[in-house]
């Protein structure tokens, strides 16, 4: 004996509806709709029953006919160059915060430091409509310069300044960061002052640069102590590039690394072998990774503020969205913070 169907409010396809959401709720679909796409405007009590009943019945927005209905995806494309490196991890961090109360989300992508890559992640993060474009550094190929500029949509550079932004631009001088730590390690007395890099890419080479004028303003071999690799930075790396360069010349007596990573490896060799740190060899990073403070002795290095670089770079873009017109360009500043390494 055949059996009455369920009666059900759900499409043929079996997807749940908005009006499955309401209907759990017990409120209408314009309620939900409201609810999901602007949270604040909604009572708390609202919200925890509305997100109740998503959760029970397993909704997912359909984000394609929202864009259609209100030209928002209310999506925003992220290009990093790594996803391991916690450099990024803390902006990440700093961009979700600021962008999911305001009911957006991250569409993050990895490049590797490839700009190949790059041109082709921006190729396919447009065709998806995002409301915005977060990418990391200055130097973009004309290529993904040109088809940026015709995006049609608010554009942060992030992490580094440059003289001619796309769009808005947020970050530090590492030019002026490599340049300023050269010139604490003058101050502190040293004289013999080398620079080892890993990877560099053109943050590393700008920090370079920075040490190499510190260095020619005090007539010094700008030079005569580099050692860069092209290598993936590590520990080891870093204990093995002060190996080489300290063999070559004994009489340095300072070093400054493009990255915490390195100085760290650099300063558990100096161990093994009975170097003093800082009496003997001074040691210096970039970055300010968690464990710089708390490694024996403690690392001097290049604070930047990355969290809140992160929240600032995705405030510039609500404040666009929402028809704001800030600054195009926003230094957050550095510091140098100054450990037992060096003192």
């Amino acid at each position: 004996m055949d059996q009455k169907p369920k009666s059900s409010t759900r499409r043929g396809s079996g997807r749940v509806t908005l009006a499955d959401v309401a209907a759990r709720a017990g409120v209408g679909a314009i309620t939900v709709s409201r609810a999901l796409k602007n949270p604040q405007q909604v009572s708390e009590k609202l919200r925890v029953r509305i997100d109740r009943a998503v959760r029970e019945l397993g909704y997912i927005p359909n984000q394609a006919a929202r864009a259609l209905a209100s030209s928002e995806t209310k999506i925003i494309s992220v290009i990093f160059p790594s996803l391991s490196n916690a450099v990024f991890a803390d902006l990440l961090d700093g961009i979700h915060d600021c962008l999911q109360p305001a009911g957006y989300r991250t569409m993050l992508a990895n490049s590797h430091y490839s700009e190949g890559e790059e041109e082709e992640l921006i190729e396919m993060m447009l065709a998806q409509n995002p409301d915005g474009i977060i990418i990391t550094g200055i130097d973009q190929s004309e290529q993904t310069h040109q088809r940026l500029k015709r995006a049609g949509v608010p554009i942060v550079q992030t992490m580094e300044l440059g003289d001619n932004p796309l769009d808005m631009n947020v970050g530090i001088s590492h030019l002026a960061a490599g340049r300023a730590m050269t010139d604490y390690l003058f101050e502190q007395g040293y004289r013999h002052i080398g620079f080892i890099g890993a990877r560099m890419d053109k943050r590393s080479q700008r920090r370079l640069r920075g040490y190499r004028e510190a260095m020619l303003e005090r007539g010094q071999d700008p030079d005569r102590y580099v050692l860069t690799s092209l290598s993936n930075t590590s520990f080891q790396l870093g204990a093995d590039l002060m190996t080489q360069l300290v063999a070559r010349h004994g009489e340095i007596d300072a070093l400054f690394f493009s990255n915490d990573d390195l100085a760290a490896g650099a300063i558990f060799e100096c161990q093994r072998r009975g170097i003093q740190v800082p009496r003997q060899l001074a040691i210096c990073g970039f970055n300010d990774l968690e464990f710089a403070s708390a490694i024996a002795p403690s690392l001097t290095t290049v604070s930047i503020p990355r969290y809140d670089m992160g929240r600032t770079t995705a405030q510039c873009l609500l404040d666009r969205l929402q028809g704001r017109q800030g600054p195009r360009q926003i230094d957050v500043g550095f510091s140098i913070c100054r450990r037992e390494s060096t003192l």
